[in-house]
């Protein structure tokens, strides 16, 4: 088992593009950076869905890569996003790729071709031999159509070494217990839904990769920090004041809202590549509203 990093508060990092030509914006990338590095965050998750990726060129995903490994500098460790429905394409991605400053990958379980759970074991089989570093998996049914089961979860997490953790997003509390009970040592649970987090580090989860610490990163840090030494009093009202904010910046789709948020924060330019659109005027407002409520309780 590899050493025991990607504890704590990991950020889904967002990424800027301009207004005009929807090119990304590299200085505005780097000021995002250094404010979430200096607010005190465990880690930072590169190129994964709140990224856009998706709609990134390869060529850009790479320049990316290559911008915040440069400007993160190894003062944290990095996950990078690289999954999808084909297996075969993947492996394929992991010997090409360049690894340098890179900790571990963030894999999607497979998605739209609904593979059983057979199907699932295999896939990760076959990444988890072909990655040169760390494998942490992701389940999120609400985007890919499949659950990873907690049965399969145990599997992979028992027989296959290289990987270490999984970001549950399945928003299913049972299942995340029975992987937190049986789960083999070392392995990490990590939540992908910011408004469980708090419960889930009371079960024993190893904390949170973030959408809401793009543009709450000392606070979300803080209270994931605080939450993971047992200091549940102190936590709690950290989490009910940013949960509001955590909610709403779902209401119209990720990264929509926290885009929003963060171009209210002075921090970037809102702006998306299609399909995605920007949040509307109504959800727009509501995000000022509650973050001027946010900043009010300080």
């Amino acid at each position: 088992m590899k050493a025991p990093i990607f504890t704590g508060t990991g950020v889904a990092l967002i990424t800027p593009f301009r207004r005009q030509q929807e090119t990304v914006d590299f200085t505005k990338l780097e000021a995002l950076i250094e404010h979430i590095i200096n607010s005190g965050v465990d880690y930072i998750v590169a190129l994964g869905t709140t990224s856009e990726a998706a709609t990134m060129t390869p060529n850009e995903r790479a320049a990316v890569q290559e911008f915040i490994v440069e400007t993160v500098s190894n003062r944290l460790p990095i996950m990078l996003g690289l999954g999808g429905n084909n297996t075969l394409a993947i492996t394929d991605t992991l010997a090409r790729t360049n690894f340098d400053g890179i900790s571990a990958i963030l894999s999607v379980t497979p998605f739209y071709n609904k593979p059983n759970q057979r199907g699932l074991v295999a896939h990760y089989r076959a990444v988890a031999e072909a990655s040169p570093v760390p494998v942490v998996i992701y389940n999120v049914p609400g985007r890919t159509g499949v659950n990873l089961s907690a049965e399969t979860t145990l599997t992979l997490a028992n027989e296959c070494p290289n990987i270490i953790g999984i970001k549950e997003a399945s928003g299913n509390m049972q299942q995340v217990m029975e992987i937190l009970r049986q789960r083999p040592d070392g392995f990490r649970v990590i939540s992908g839904d910011d408004a469980l987090t708090y419960p889930m580090l009371t079960l024993g989860a190893d904390g949170v990769i973030s959408v809401i610490a793009n543009a709450l990163p000392k606070e979300m840090s803080t209270m994931v920090r605080l939450a993971m030494k047992g200091d549940y009093k102190k936590a709690l009202p950290m989490h009910y004041r940013m949960l509001p904010l955590m909610n709403a910046i779902f209401d119209e789709g990720n990264p929509t809202g926290i885009k929003a948020l963060l171009e209210n924060e002075g921090l970037i330019t809102n702006t998306l590549r299609l399909p995605l659109v920007k949040a509307s005027k109504q959800l727009t407002n509501k995000l000022i509203a509650l973050s001027n409520e946010y900043r009010s309780q300080a």
